[in-house]
């Protein structure tokens, strides 16, 4: 194929497009906030809470700030603390751990398996008298061995709360993502399956007293006006975000599809050039993102960049090895699938607006690269 005849590489994230496609549902929803003078905690965020709640198939969800703060407000409000672990992964976004960090607890990490989510198998090593919370991470859009996980914390009466940031919509055996915990925690940030236009976060919740707890400790511990009950702190989601997600809930199930369809695209351009990400059986994948694995990973990256394709590392050092988690003492080794999935991995476009043409333009891209080099992979 001559360079004029192939198709445009396609954007990294779509936003841009997304908002061209529904611009004038967006602008009506913040007129009608701006039009009712009301701005944090109102009618949109009760109705988006409510939304949210029955999309995910559980009683409550409580907006607040970030996803950060969602999984803050879900450890205190477990009263998890000083003392207490949070037994969790590295093959995340830091937030993760900032967040157990930020309420006074310490993380603990355990290994993934080939999905790149936790591996269940390792937990009993990783669970000590001080541990409280399992936090499985359902990365990329696919979500953890949920079953395995729930009834492994039952069996040690422990608590799970599911990080959800990245499953707005994901499925594990007919369940979605923030229905199998005891709580559910999602980011709203604008690149997410659903994001708003700024920071963002929800807690979802069958359990009635935790749902109330939360509803305090997001408003400085108010249980009314000016009447404090507990410590809280200041997380809320405000208004204008709310009615962004109110529209956007209603579009979530068409972009996953949309997506689910690009990265069926992907698996007939890329076929066996690299190792693609898989589906779990059982599990409804809805591609946060479409990451691939490469052993010559910084190789192939420079070169679909000269080629005008923009690709990203998610993540490139795990937690463990971060300098800011220096202080929990992992070195390198300690979690060996986690880092050498960090060595290798590499994001591809990927939104409800990549077109057929776009994904086989990387493909074309990519299988020109190893073509090059031998088939090396």
């Amino acid at each position: 194929m001559s360079d004029s005849s192939k198709s445009a590489p396609p954007s990294f994230s779509g936003q841009l497009e997304q908002y061209e496609a529904i611009r004038g549902e967006i602008q009506a929803a913040l007129d009608r906030v701006l039009r009712s003078g009301w701005y944090i905690l109102g009618r949109e965020v009760e109705a988006f809470e409510r939304e949210f709640a029955g999309y995910c198939g559980v009683k409550h969800a409580v907006g607040c700030a970030s996803g950060t703060e969602a999984i803050a407000l879900s450890l205190m409000a477990l009263g998890v603390g000083p003392g207490d672990e949070v037994v969790t992964v590295a093959n995340t976004a830091v937030p993760t751990a900032s967040a157990i960090s930020m309420a006074g607890a310490t993380p603990v990490f355990v290994d993934i398996d080939d999905y790149f989510l936790m591996d269940v198998q390792r937990l009993e090593s990783a669970v000590t008298g001080r541990t409280k919370v399992i936090m499985p991470v359902h990365l990329y859009g696919q979500m953890a061995l949920m079953d395995a996980i729930t009834e492994f914390a039952r069996k040690r009466d422990l608590l799970v709360i599911e990080d959800a940031a990245q499953a707005h919509g994901a499925e594990f055996k007919g369940r979605r993502a923030g229905s199998w915990g005891t709580l559910g925690c999602f980011s709203f940030y604008p690149t997410k399956n659903l994001g708003c236009y700024g920071d963002g976060g929800a807690v979802t919740t069958d359990d009635e007293r935790l749902y109330e707890r939360l509803l305090m400790l997001r408003n400085y511990g108010q249980e009314k006006r000016y009447y404090h009950t507990i410590k809280g702190i200041n997380s809320r989601l405000d208004e204008m975000q709310a009615a962004v997600l109110r529209v956007k809930l209603a579009h979530l199930d068409e972009w996953n599809e949309k997506r689910r369809q690009v990265a069926s695209w992907y698996e007939e351009f890329l076929g066996e050039a690299c190792a693609r990400p898989r589906e779990r059986s059982g599990a409804r994948h809805v591609y946060h993102l479409y990451v691939i694995r490469a052993a010559d990973r910084d190789g192939l990256r420079a070169h679909l960049e000269k080629q005008g394709v923009t690709t990203l590392m998610h993540y490139p050092v795990p937690v463990h090895l971060q300098k800011a988690y220096e202080d929990l003492g992992y070195g390198r080794g300690d979690l060996p699938v986690t880092e050498e999935a960090a060595a290798e991995i590499l994001s591809l476009p990927m939104h409800p607006g990549v077109t057929r043409g776009g994904v086989q333009r990387v493909g074309e891209e990519l299988q020109d690269y190893y073509a090059k080099r031998g088939g090396m992979r």
